[in-house]
């Protein structure tokens, strides 16, 4: 059964710009009006992050933002709490992105079916191990039709690659190098990576994060893939605006025109 994140690769493959926000930041009751500005002026996909003490994969912009909005008084209940009733108003796909410790204090399953019946379409969990999802949740993620999307680095080798492309569902998220969130890269140097990538004849689209900050490198992006994912500059720039609706005007704005 196809949901919100098949139909819109299905409606469109390139050019696909998806923006990563921290649920609660800046302010703690701003997530629904970040979102709202995000499909208002084009965003074909929202990310939202659930703030967790010991965030990875996550360069020091986003983790400040989780660290605020926990202060903020932001939690896993919190997060669906504001999101109950939000596909009233959200038309875009919208995937939560977060760490395996509080899903599983939450309950995996509990999770899932949470998920599903806000409206939430796909989940990103950096640090749930393949192997597990495999033997003890993709089942569950089947069963509510959740997409669970994966992780691949230029380190990962091809025959992992394909692994985690027969696994992802929704579409595969090509990290640009193997260090955090937000560091400065170089893209035209990842070309052979991404590449190797469209040589793989994945199954699932393709999106290119981290290090994705403005219009150049969103475009060089897009010229191999299907579309990128743009968090810390974003974060950045709501952290840094006068309001909401504004700042989200002019930050796509810049990368689509």
């Amino acid at each position: 059964m196809q949901n919100r994140i098949d139909q819109l690769f299905a409606a469109k493959q390139t050019g696909v710009l998806n923006i990563y926000c921290t649920a609660g930041y800046p302010e703690l009751n701003d997530t629904l009006p970040v979102m709202t500005a995000l499909q208002q002026y084009g965003a074909d996909l929202i990310e939202l992050g659930i703030p967790f003490s010991d965030p990875l994969a996550d360069g020091p912009v986003i983790q400040d933002s989780g660290t605020q909005a926990l202060k903020n008084g932001m939690s896993l209940h919190k997060l669906f709490e504001q999101l109950e009733g939000f596909r009233e108003r959200i038309h875009v796909p919208v995937i939560l992105m977060g760490y395996f410790n509080p899903v599983l204090v939450y309950g995996v399953e509990a999770f899932v079916k949470k998920c599903a019946e806000v409206g939430v379409d796909g989940v990103i969990l950096p640090d749930l191990p393949k192997a597990e999802y495999e033997a003890e949740y993709k089942p569950v993620f089947e069963k509510y039709n959740v997409c669970l999307v994966f992780l691949v680095t230029p380190e990962t080798s091809d025959e992992r690659i394909r692994q985690l492309d027969s696994l992802s569902r929704g579409f595969l998220y090509a990290v640009s190098s193997s260090s955090t969130t937000g560091k400065d890269k170089d893209m035209s140097h990842q070309q052979a990576y991404f590449e190797r990538l469209q040589q793989l004849k994945l199954k699932n689209p393709v999106l290119i994060g981290f290090g994705i900050k403005d219009k150049a490198t969103f475009d060089t992006a897009c010229r191999y893939t299907n579309g990128a994912i743009i968090g810390t500059a974003f974060i950045k720039a709501l952290g840094e605006g006068k309001d909401i609706d504004s700042t989200v005007r002019t930050f796509i704005g810049a990368i689509k025109n």
